[in-house]
């Protein structure tokens, strides 16, 4: 299994079926590495998209005029770029948030009335469990890569339709990345 495979073999189908849409007004953070396997698979596809990415202070798929991800397909329901796409659409419904008081990063879970996929993960325990390792390795991943501005700008994004679900140690690199603010 390839590791476009593998970052992907927790996909469920549900997702098509959802009436709102978690590419919708998302902006998932891409590290300047994620950018290029983009990109890579974009031209290897043939896939043309016009100016792909917004660079502000970090950056994330562009948005049509209705605020859908430029690499979400209307028509299929489904991303161009799936087997490459950015760490947090692959985490999701996992996400995150770094409390440095304790130095811990919490892991949170979307509720289930905004994202179908959660209550199913939720009430199915061995696929939770194996989705909450691959969303964390995947945001781990993302964190490391990302700089010390476009972390601290994605912390402050508030995610309120979320609970708690686990927390890990904050690695020291991480803990000096986050306060060089």
């Amino acid at each position: 299994m390839s590791t476009e495979d593998e970052r992907q073999s927790n996909f469920f189908n549900v997702c098509k079926d959802c009436r709102d849409s978690c590419c919708r007004n998302a902006r998932s953070p891409i590290s300047s590495r994620r950018k290029k396997i983009i990109e890579g698979y974009l031209k290897k596809h043939q896939i043309f998209v016009e100016k792909p990415f917004v660079e502000a202070l970090y950056v994330f798929p562009r948005e049509d005029s209705e605020g859908y991800c430029v690499f979400y397909n209307k028509a299929s329901m489904r991303c161009v770029v799936h087997p490459v796409k950015p760490e947090t659409c692959v985490a999701g419904p996992v996400t995150f948030d770094i409390d440095l008081s304790h130095r811990k990063i919490g892991w949170f879970l979307k509720k289930e009335r905004i994202c179908l996929l959660a209550g199913l993960l939720y009430k199915n325990k061995k696929n939770f469990k194996r989705h909450y390792e691959s969303a964390r390795r995947e945001i781990l991943t993302l964190i490391h890569e990302l700089n010390t501005e476009a972390l601290n700008a994605i912390l402050k994004i508030e995610e309120p339709e979320t609970f708690k679900i686990g927390e890990s140690n904050i690695e020291v690199f991480l803990n000096k990345k986050i306060m060089k603010e």
